[in-house]
Parts: C-alpha cells; structure tokens; sequence
C-alpha cells in the first residue's frame, strides 16, 4: 500500500511557482502576426487566375449586303484570254522590218513585219512574161487561125467548081482544125500563166505578217535579221513567230473547282471576282460554262467566269478569286441566309461537338457551332455564328467558359 502511494507520489507535476502575466506589447505583436498570416493566405487563395495567351480572328459573313445572296462556293484561277495567237508569216524567210513591241495596240490587218521577198519579186516577175508569152502566142494562133479559115472558104468555093481536087480541099480542112485546137490549148496555157502569177503575187503578199484581230502584242520573239517559219523547218535557229498578240476584249477567269463541289456551279450564275493584285476590288461576273471534262489528277473541273467589267488593270495569267454566289431568294421570296467563315484554327472540333470560344472584354466565352464545309483555310459555320464575331484561338485543353484571356498583339 505504501509503494502505491509512494509511485502516485512520484507521478505529481511540480507547477512550480506561478509565471508573471505577459506584457500588452508582446500581445499586439502577435495578434499583428497572426493577421498577416490570414491576409496572405486569402490572398493565395483568392488570386485570380493567370490569364491564357490568345490571339484573335474575325468570323466573315458573306453575302450578307444588300443583294441578299452569299458565296457557297470559293475557287482560285487566272486570267486567261480566249482569242491568243503567235503571229506568224505563211512562208520561212528572214525578218527585214518589224514594227512592233511590248504593249503595241494593233488593229485587224495592220501590217506587223516584212519579211524578205527578193526571190519571190523575181519569181512572180518571171511568171509575168511567161504570162505575157502566152498571150502573145495565143494572139499568133488566132490570126494565123482566121487566115486558114478563110483559104478554107476559098478552097471550098474552087474545089466547088471543080478547080481544085479533093485532098487541096482536105488539107485547108485539116490545117483551120488543127489551129483551131492550138488556140484552145494556147488558151489554156494563158489562163495556166495566169493562176500561176496569182500564186506568184500571194505568195509575195504573204511576206507581210498582218494582225489577224485587234489586240495588244503581249511578247515580242523575233529582230531583224532572224529567221522565222510557221513549223520552225529551219532548227533551233529559226523562230515560229514574232511575237503574240492578245484580244484583250476576249479576257476571262478559269478556275478548277474541286468535283466534290461542282454541283453548286451552273451556267449563268452570278459570281464575284476577286484579282490577287486587287484584293478590294470585286469585279461582278457570271459563269459562261463548266468544261464537261473532270482532270483525275487534280480531281477538278473546269469553269468559265465571264467578267462583267472590262478594265485596264486586267492582265493575262494574272491570279483571281472566283466567289460563286447563291440564288438571291428561295421559293419562298426569303433571302438566303449569309454564310460564314472562320478560321480553322479558331474551331475546337470535339467528339461529341464543335465549339468556338468568342472574345467577351477580357474573358472567353464558349459558343457551339454547326459546320459545313472546308474552303482552304477557312471553315463554313451553319449554325451558331452570325457573322463579325471576334474569336480567340489558342490553347483550347486551357480555354473553358469564362476563362480570362490576353490578346497577344503583332510585332
């Protein structure tokens, strides 16, 4: 009993005597402390979050003015002229006089170039006196003709009367037959002449080159003193041309259009033209036709664009933008509805839906779209955008409804 109590005994807390209460100052300190210590971690706790970097982009509507009709369809091509032609002499000589150059404006049959016609002019000179030969001697054989007829008649009268035998009256005969056939063949020998000089004298005119239409020479290929010929039949020496000549009236645009799409385009319908050197510059055009022939290797078609306006800025082979525009209104007489395009790195194409985040001050605001389809870089929107809207495009495992964002400006 006593060894219980001595091992209690051993188990008190000596308290020792009491410690003097602590000052004011050292309280405030450490209520100070303790305050801090709160502030900052609602601060941590509180801070709003870091805003995402983001660039911008703006969805287009399209067709949405006054016309009431949008593009449903985009395609690039060029200029090209319908009536194009390398002018060229009919015959192979040397160029004596050339009297064009780059940018010359030329009417239907101005005289373009000589070309050398020396052994022609000889030629047809040559062909002249067997010309005049043969007259000559069809004129011989005439008289001597009229003389034989005439001692044919005498002859007759005598030989009538018993003066003169059978064979004097046979040979008169036979002598007018045969310069009567001789005239006809002489005849023939002119009018032969005759055709010959004619080939002598065109072939002589076919060594001015004339312009075969009224136009703009483009390209100039030949100088004085080369040789040219229509086959190049002289080698690699011997131009085919002088140069080309554009009929800058016959300028239209050629696209391909992808043949996923090619029953969107018809004869006739309204489109927008759009020249790579003239971004601003809408040129109203119609589709003239779409080539009945698809190009397997591009998986294209071909289409015709007639451009309404006729302008000086218009060049061959330069670059265009064919927008083909949609019927103004449907049965109904209701406009079609714009269509419009967004940048494709602007949509979020999810598995279950496609999503655009729009800007809203300095916050992201997500939007559901409905797509259609894909033209180069941009993207059709169906449903869900109505045109103008400026959309964010950045990290989009980030981006979320609400999320602030920081539109990164260009250098």
């Amino acid at each position: 009993m006593q060894d219980k109590s001595a091992l209690l005994g051993s188990l008190k807390i000596d308290r020792g005597p009491l410690e003097e209460p602590s000052s004011g100052k050292g309280r405030l300190v450490a209520i100070v402390v303790v305050i801090a210590l709160l502030v900052g971690l609602g601060g941590w706790f509180l801070r709003p979050d870091p805003a995402i970097p983001v660039t911008t982009t703006t969805a287009r509507a399209q067709g949405s003015g006054a016309a009431g009709a949008g593009s449903v369809l985009d395609a690039s091509g060029y200029v090209v002229a319908r009536r194009r032609a390398t002018v060229s002499s009919k015959v192979t000589g040397k160029v004596v006089e050339l009297m064009i150059e780059e940018g010359t404006r030329v009417e239907q049959g101005q005289v373009l170039a000589r070309i050398d016609d020396s052994n022609l002019r000889a030629q047809l000179e040559l062909s002249r006196s067997q010309m005049e030969a043969s007259k000559a001697q069809l004129t011989e054989v005439q008289v001597q003709l009229v003389e034989a007829d005439r001692n044919l008649k005498r002859t007759k009268e005598l030989a009538g009367r018993q003066l003169l035998s059978q064979s004097a009256l046979d040979n008169a005969q036979a002598n007018a037959d045969s310069l009567r056939a001789r005239l006809e063949s002489t005849r023939r020998n002119v009018t032969v002449s005759e055709r010959s000089v004619s080939v002598q004298q065109q072939e002589l005119d076919d060594t001015i080159v004339r312009a075969p239409f009224a136009g703009v020479i483009t390209v100039k290929n030949a100088q004085p003193g080369e040789m040219i010929s229509p086959l190049s039949a002289g080698g690699d020496g011997t131009r085919t041309g002088i140069g080309t000549l554009v009929d800058m009236e016959s300028l239209e645009v050629e696209v391909d259009v992808n043949e996923n799409f090619i029953n969107r385009v018809h004869a006739g319908q309204e489109a927008q033209s759009t020249l790579n050197a003239y971004p601003d510059w809408k040129i109203p055009s119609e589709v003239i036709a779409v080539i009945p022939t698809a190009d397997r290797s591009k998986a294209t078609v071909k289409v015709r664009i007639a451009l309404k306006v006729k302008d000086p800025r218009v060049l061959p082979d330069m670059g265009a933008r064919v927008s083909f525009m949609a019927e103004k209104a449907d049965d109904s007489g209701k406009p079609a509805r714009p269509i419009v395009l967004v940048d494709k790195s602007a949509v979020n194409r999810g598995a279950q839906e496609a999503v655009v985040f729009m800007l809203r001050g300095e916050t992201a605001e997500r939007r559901a779209v409905t797509l259609g389809d894909t033209r180069g870089n941009d993207i059709e929107v169906t449903a869900g955008l109505s045109g103008g809207e400026t959309l964010v495009i950045g990290d989009f495992a980030k981006l979320a409804d609400g999320a602030r964002v920081a539109v990164k400006t260009k250098e």
